[in-house]
């Protein structure tokens, strides 16, 4: 898995044989600094992007292989012992409202370099079904989290944020919430030349706007109504800078930007959540790397005092793997022939069973 953060490659190898996942190794590789500048760039229309493109999706498969001969080495294995590997690709387009969603990917590469069958393009079957092709990881939740007679919101930060809620009544419900961490990386790479704030330090020196927090919290995606999901097509560099340039600058400092942007991805989750009045809800079980930024993790609990907020570490499965995991689930779903999307989700007509499979 390699997500909106762009910080690199998470790589999980996971045996589904008995009743619940168990992690057998993972590992992070971090991306080259010209292949996530050029990741970023493709964000957005370049010149010449078809070729740029493919060539970074060559790139982007190779770390993908290497990341998956450092779980293989260290749980010492051999490639002839997996069925599959699930490769998610990097995300550069999300317009499910306009019928596609592009994440860069080779996995016929992919598979020829690690000897494993790869599968791949897993969001394109719910957009074509009429879904939002995203959050995909609720149904993984589900699986893994899910406890009957228990409501419960598992909270994904990544470079965007997004919820399941678990009723006790066995029902999900999931979406994008908006920015995660986008916004304040892109924020302290423009200000420090820094890829993000490690623990919210740099955050936590600044004070909040109330003004430049208002006019974040205007934007009109909050205020839709689930199934909805997003990313850098709307929370990119030229929307911060609008309503940065927007708001007063007497008294806007850059750690004064960073507090607020730390403070606006806690509203919108804390907002998202009480909007789905989880009647019953107690704990609130958080994974990705905003799990480790202790700045936003103290203006969550700050927000919603009423609720318990933990890493999903307290449910036997580290904040750092979830994704990784959620998507060699996912490859397990499509071996076996079995839905992978919650129609409640992402607004497909139905279930369906999601990606491609290329052979070793």
């Amino acid at each position: 898995m390699s997500g909106t953060s762009l910080d690199g490659v998470d790589a999980a190898l996971a045996d589904f044989a008995g009743p619940a996942p168990r992690t057998l190794a993972t590992h992070f590789s971090p991306f080259e600094a010209d292949l996530r500048a050029e990741l970023l760039a493709l964000q957005s229309p370049v010149e010449n992007e078809l070729e740029r493109a493919a060539f970074a999706a060559n790139r982007l498969v190779r770390a993908y292989a290497a990341a998956a001969a450092e779980v293989l080495r260290a749980a010492g294995l051999k490639p002839e012992a997996i069925r599959a590997l699930g490769a998610h690709g990097q995300t550069i387009r999300h317009r499910p409202e306009l019928g596609y969603t592009l994440q860069l990917n080779n996995p016929a590469l992919l598979a020829e370099l690690t000897g494993i069958a790869v599968a791949a393009d897993f969001r394109a079957r719910d957009v074509a079904a009429g879904g939002q092709g995203a959050p995909l990881v609720p149904a993984f939740h589900r699986a893994v989290f899910g406890a009957p007679g228990q409501t419960r919101v598992i909270v994904n930060i990544g470079g965007i944020g997004n919820i399941t809620l678990l009723a006790a009544d066995g029902s999900v419900l999931g979406f994008d919430t908006g920015p995660g961490n986008v916004l304040m990386d892109l924020w302290i790479a423009q200000n420090q030349g820094k890829t993000f704030d490690e623990q919210g330090a740099w955050a936590a020196t600044g004070r909040v706007l109330p003004d430049l927090l208002a006019r974040l919290l205007a934007e009109p995606y909050l205020a839709l109504p689930p199934p909805k999901s997003t990313g850098r097509d709307l929370f990119n560099p030229a929307w911060l800078a609008a309503h940065v340039q927007a708001a007063p600058t007497d008294t806007n400092s850059p750690a004064d930007v960073q507090a607020t942007l730390c403070e606006y991805t806690a509203a919108t989750i804390v907002d998202a959540i009480a909007r789905q009045s989880a009647a019953g809800l107690l704990d609130v079980f958080v994974c990705g790397g905003g799990a480790h930024n202790a700045t936003l993790m103290a203006r969550l609990a700050a927000r919603a005092p009423q609720w318990r907020w933990q890493s999903t570490a307290a449910l036997g499965v580290a904040p750092d793997w979830v994704e990784a995991l959620a998507f060699a689930w996912l490859a397990h779903r499509l071996l076996e022939n079995t839905p992978g999307n919650l129609a409640s989700v992402t607004g497909a007509q139905g279930p369906r069973v999601l990606g491609a499979l290329y052979p070793r």
